[in-house]
């Protein structure tokens, strides 16, 4: 047996054990602020949002986190087992932690906020083994089935309270609605056969079905496999047969990936821009608008639409 698998069974044997001995002498949570544990800064927006001032939020992978990638510690095991509500995307997003969460089910409320999403909304790209593209945050209108997950959850274990939640969440989510306005506004700026957005991962397929970008990434959707060298020299060929203007780098990964498409771009004679970085698994600092949701989306967008509708940029 591995030496991965032993320490990943050791885990779960921590999990099962902590658990065992947590979640009695809480208090009734009525009369307390409820402890929730989102795995990322998406997720966790929505719950400090929503949850206001009756929720206190722990977010498990922070800014510049990669979560295909994210190994659970000991510390999230103690997190986890005292939580009242664990929130997390499913969709295998969070790649073995999917079976964590399993086990926690068993004493914590455990919401993967990903599957509220109706399966005809989803993508399940050929390449990702039957399994569904897990990045539905890009898709703003759709990002909202997630946000009434979180919602639900906190009503199951705080229905006392549920009516502080439902007030929470519709504003919430009117302010989603807005956000998706303006999106699709900026993105229409840009002509439609220029709209091809090319990104370090493949991350990016809710966000172009939404709002009409043809999208490329040097990895495939899980950042667990590796991008080779013919997979530089496919997408440097069609950027350059394409003359597309800007690449994007992402926050959670590592830049020299697209630094190597750029470099090899040139090699064929065409001089492509770094457009901007992207925030894509992970949102900003705590503190900065790219530390929200909203402020993250709204970065996105722009930077894209910026890096399009630039003159200085080589076309």
């Amino acid at each position: 047996m591995s030496k991965k698998i032993l320490l990943f069974i050791s885990l779960v044997a921590s999990i099962i054990f902590a658990i065992s001995c947590t979640g009695a002498g809480k208090g009734d949570i009525a009369l307390r602020k409820v402890q929730v544990v989102a795995t990322t800064g998406m997720i966790g927006d929505a719950a400090i949002n929503i949850g206001g001032e009756r929720a206190d939020v722990t977010v498990l992978m922070g800014p510049g986190v990669d979560p295909h990638l994210y190994k659970a510690t000991a510390g999230d095991v103690s997190r986890l087992s005292s939580a009242d509500l664990i929130l997390y995307n499913g969709l295998h997003l969070e790649g073995k932690m999917t079976e964590v969460f399993e086990k926690m089910e068993e004493q914590v409320t455990t919401v993967p906020v990903g599957e509220n999403i109706p399966d005809d909304r989803l993508l399940t790209p050929a390449a990702f083994e039957g399994f569904h593209d897990p990045h539905v945050w890009f898709d703003v209108e759709m990002w909202k089935f997630a946000a009434e997950a979180v919602r639900d959850g906190y009503k199951q274990v705080d229905p006392t309270h549920a009516e502080i939640y439902d007030r929470n969440a519709e504003e919430y989510l009117a302010g989603l609605d807005a956000l998706n306005t303006y999106v699709r506004e900026q993105a229409e700026s840009i002509p439609q056969d220029k709209r091809v957005l090319i990104t370090a991962h493949d991350a990016f397929n809710y966000f172009g079905r939404a709002y009409g970008f043809e999208v490329r990434g040097l990895q495939g959707i899980s950042t667990a496999t590796e991008a080779g060298t013919g997979d530089v020299q496919q997408l440097s060929q069609f950027i350059a047969d394409r003359k597309i203007p800007a690449i994007f780098v992402e926050s959670s990964i590592p830049v020299r990936n697209v630094e190597a498409v750029r470099e090899a771009v040139k090699a064929r004679g065409f001089g492509v821009q770094i457009g901007g970085e992207l925030f894509s698994d992970a949102m900003g600092d705590a503190g900065t608008e790219e530390g929200t949701y909203i402020g993250m989306v709204h970065h996105n967008i722009d930077t894209i639409v910026h890096a399009f509708n630039n003159k200085t940029i080589v076309e």
